[in-house]
């Protein structure tokens, strides 16, 4: 399985990155979505390199040119809701895509936050079947939501390639992913890879809670 990480080239990538980390800066909700969604579109154009293309003839005023676009058909597949920036990013690259949300969440069993299920209540998604499948999360911690969302959406069909697009994973969520998702059809995508989780499996150094970032605490 390919692991691409952003972080261990230069490019202006890094700049959003240190945004969304920096506690200095991160608190501007309104900057703070806007780094998730500058960042998807970012992701989405480095994974559009990876697709196939066809060649199509374009009629101009003056004569007709050949110009190469994408031949697969795809589809963002979102986990709620600190996914939903990022995922508008994406979007933007990928207009015509079509889209997927899932709710996957926490359940903590106890008051300390060291002990949790990963509970699905909502899937809305078109047929994934034989289409190219992008898994947009900005936080891949576990990795366990990411792999129950994917578990969810094949209801709605088989990928025929899996793109896991995240901004910040862990080493674990990393190594996790490529032990329960197809090998010879997933990339995983990153913009840093950071090396361990705590007690309450946020990552460190992390961003801290993403969606309590980009929207506000929850109760």
């Amino acid at each position: 399985m390919n692991v691409i990480d952003f972080s261990k080239n230069n490019s202006l990538l890094n700049s959003f990155v240190r945004e969304i980390r920096d506690i200095t800066i991160q608190n501007d909700r309104l900057r703070f979505r806007r780094n998730l969604e500058r960042i998807g579109e970012i992701m989405a154009y480095e994974i559009s390199k990876d697709l196939s293309y066809k060649t199509i003839s374009v009629t101009t005023p003056l004569d007709v040119a050949e110009v190469s676009v994408p031949d697969e058909e795809i589809v963002i597949g979102t986990i709620l809701r600190a996914g939903l920036p990022y995922h508008h990013g994406v979007l933007n690259y990928f207009d015509c895509a079509g889209n997927a949300f899932v709710s996957a969440y926490r359940k903590y069993k106890e008051t300390g936050h060291q002990s949790f299920d990963i509970h699905i209540e909502y899937i809305a998604s078109p047929s994934i079947d034989g289409k190219t499948l992008i898994l947009t999360d900005p936080m891949l911690a576990t990795g366990s939501s990411m792999e129950l969302t994917y578990r969810s959406l094949l209801t709605k069909g088989t990928p025929r390639r899996i793109h896991i697009a995240s901004i910040i994973a862990s080493q674990q969520a990393v190594d996790y992913c490529t032990q329960h998702f197809p090998e010879d059809k997933t990339t995983i995508w990153v913009a840093a890879i950071d090396p361990e989780l705590n007690e309450s499996s946020y990552i460190v150094p992390g961003i801290g809670d993403a969606g309590d970032l980009a929207y506000g605490e929850k109760i």
